[in-house]
Formats: C-alpha cells, sequence, structure tokens
C-alpha cells in the first residue's frame, strides 16, 4: 500500500509555478494575479481563502480578497464582479462557495467572465470540459487528476467508480476520467444516494473516488484487493484536542488502506491539490491559453 502524498505533490506544483513565475517578474511583467470575493464570515471558507493567499505568497502571485459582510446585496454582489471581470490587472477569481441563501448562486457563477473562471464552474467552463476543448478544469478534479499523473497510475482501461454527483467535484471527475486522454480513458460509473447495491458496485472499482459527504462511508467491504482510493471527504469532527476537532474523510482509511494498492489520507491527499490546481488555472488565464 502506497500513500498518495497530496502535500508533497502539491510543494512540488508549487516549485515549478514559483521558477515560471521569478521568470515573468525578471523580465519587468507583473506576476500572475488571482481573486477571491469571500461573502460572509463561513470557518471552512475562510480558512480555504486564507490558504489560497498563502499559496499564492509561496509561488509569487499577486493575491487579493474582497472580504464582504453577510448581508451584502446581489445587486452589490454583481456589481463586484462586473469590476473584476474588466479589471485588466486580474487573470482570474474566485467567488467563494457557500454564499449566503439570499443570493442566487447560479446567476453569479453565470455573470463570471468565462476568460477568468479559474474555478472552472462556468456554463462555459464546464461545456467546454464536456467537449474535451481547452477550458479550466473544476479544481478539485483538477486535483485528482493531477494526483493520478503524478503518482503515474494507470487509468487507461480501468473501472473508476465514483461517490457522489455533485457539481464540484462527482459529475466532473467523471467525465474526466472518461475522456480520450492520460490521465483517463477509464470505464466510469457513478454512484450516489439513489443507487441501489452501492457497496457491491464499489467493490469492483479499480479506482474507486469518495465524494459522498459522508464521514467514514467507505468501509473495507467496499472496497476490493489492491483498488486505488481517493478520499475528497473532509469533515471536522470535535474532540478535546487544544484545536478542538480533528478531521477525517470519507473513507475510514485505518482499516480501507491496507487493502489498497494507493490511497489519500484526509488531510494531505486531495485537500491541497485544490488549491494548487487554482493557481495552476490562474497561470493559464495569466498567459490567455483559455
Amino acid at each position: 500500500m502506497q500513500i498518495i502524498d497530496g502535500k508533497q505533490i502539491a510543494s512540488e506544483i508549487k516549485k515549478e509555478l514559483a521558477v515560471k513565475s521569478a521568470a515573468i517578474i525578471d523580465k519587468g511583467d507583473r506576476p500572475p494575479h488571482l481573486v477571491a470575493v469571500l461573502v460572509g464570515e463561513d470557518p471552512a471558507s475562510q480558512t480555504y481563502v486564507n490558504s489560497k493567499e498563502r499559496a499564492c505568497k509561496e509561488v509569487g502571485f499577486t493575491s487579493t480578497i474582497y472580504r464582504l459582510e453577510p448581508d451584502t446585496t446581489e445587486k452589490k454582489l454583481l456589481e463586484i464582479i462586473d469590476f473584476i471581470n474588466n479589471d485588466d490587472e486580474v487573470d482570474g477569481y474566485i467567488v467563494q462557495l457557500p454564499l449566503p441563501a439570499h443570493i442566487n448562486v447560479q446567476k453569479i457563477i453565470g455573470s463570471i467572465n468565462p476568460q477568468k473562471d479559474v474555478d472552472g464552474f462556468h456554463p462555459v467552463s464546464l461545456g467546454r470540459m464536456m467537449l474535451g476543448e481547452p477550458t479550466y478544469l473544476p479544481a478539485t478534479p483538477y486535483g485528482i487528476i493531477q494526483l493520478l499523473e503524478r503518482s503515474k497510475i494507470e487509468t487507461s482501461g480501468k473501472h473508476c467508480v465514483v461517490l457522489g454527483r455533485s457539481n464540484i467535484v462527482g459529475t466532473p471527475i467523471s467525465v474526466m476520467l472518461s475522456r480520450k486522454a492520460n490521465p483517463g480513458n477509464c470505464t466510469v460509473t457513478v454512484c450516489h444516494t439513489g443507487t441501489k447495491n452501492l457497496k457491491e458496485i464499489a467493490k469492483t472499482a479499480d479506482i474507486l473516488i469518495a465524494a459522498m459527504g459522508q464521514p467514514h462511508f467507505v468501509t473495507a467491504d467496499m472496497v476490493k484487493e489492491g483498488a486505488v482510493v481517493i478520499d475528497v471527504g473532509i469533515h471536522r469532527m470535535p474532540d478535546n484536542s487544544e484545536k478542538g476537532y480533528h478531521i477525517i474523510g470519507d473513507v475510514k482509511f485505518d482499516e480501507v488502506a491496507p487493502k489498497c494498492s494507493f490511497i489519500t489520507p484526509v488531510p494531505g491527499g486531495v485537500g491541497p491539490m485544490t488549491i494548487v490546481s487554482l493557481l495552476m488555472n490562474t497561470f493559464k488565464a495569466y498567459n490567455k491559453e483559455v
């Protein structure tokens, strides 16, 4: 069993980006610029946005955060998005989800300039992904692809079972891994809360991607010997430690890991790759590659 070290792979990618960013600055040009728009005070969102800011500094990118009050109106948010869309000094940006209930999420996503949509959630971005055209891939699925590629895990001809069908992870990764590409070329089955015999289907997977959003959902009896398991889940579980919680995933790691050929830990697996994928998309945006 081999641990897929997302922290290490993310660090390698950041070093590559830092070299490219330094070369840009040495020429006298401005570095890539990534913006985040944060509405409200969701703790997980604040942690994520702060991590993005630190990662930008590590690689020499410019980072800006718009921190807006929870009662910010949809109209005001749209005005800010329009300003960023037309700011030539901004290469890419994200509007951090979730948004407050009074704001229409799809309306906001649809208002983002697709050429700056480094989160890969705009309908144009998703449509280009479906067609296999150059685009900004959603950050977490893009991170999973990087983990598979850089760990030299063979995907062609393999049966991949994706647990979860969200627009953020499950649906896009199922499309990406079914494409004629490397990594890719899998036969993909998508399971969800309405799937019958889910455990039996999961056990047929050569590659199992757990993105159900349920703590310790995947147990040893759902995984076949030698499978590759990618755990996308991140759950804060209260405890008596100094932090007051510990992080677990969708996979019951201790009992599943011995059966795997490769497995991602939580934390330290998929999580670090999500932010790095944003940086990679921002660099593409800077170079007008999409």
